[in-house]
């Protein structure tokens, strides 16, 4: 369960560019490790991030986790859904279970991030 046309962070965050800005969540693996989400904690539109930052924290019935900022930029829009819906962040990972969109400060530093293909050879390196 990784999608081709995404990039992906060695912290198990995904982006889905277009034009400049973009769309970021979790990964299906990271949810299967988080477990069931049962609150998010989203950043205020507006705010300020940079690449590898914490973007807010995601609390489940197992732990609560970090989520980071795979580039730098402005938070544009937050899924509005989340806060009453945690649980599509399981249930639909890369499409309804979206969590910021960011405005990008700086396109090159997508070149860092990884595809599909060495998303998946890093998962397969941590045993799963």
């Amino acid at each position: 369960m990784v999608p081709e046309g995404l990039l992906y962070s060695e912290d198990h965050e995904w982006i889905k560019v277009g034009g400049k800005t973009g769309r970021v969540g979790i990964t299906h693996h990271a949810q299967e490790a988080l477990g069931s989400v049962v609150f998010v904690e989203l950043p205020e539109v507006g705010s300020r991030v940079a690449a590898g930052e914490a973007l807010g924290v995601l609390e489940s019935v197992k732990a609560a986790s970090d989520y980071y900022s795979p580039v730098s930029g402005a938070v544009v829009a937050v899924n509005e859904e989340l806060p009453d819906s945690p649980n599509l962040i399981n249930e639909e990972p890369y499409d309804r279970g979206w969590l910021v969109e960011l405005e990008l400060d700086d396109p090159a530093q997508l070149d860092k991030l990884l595809t599909a293909e060495k998303y998946i050879e890093l998962i397969s390196a941590d045993g799963k």
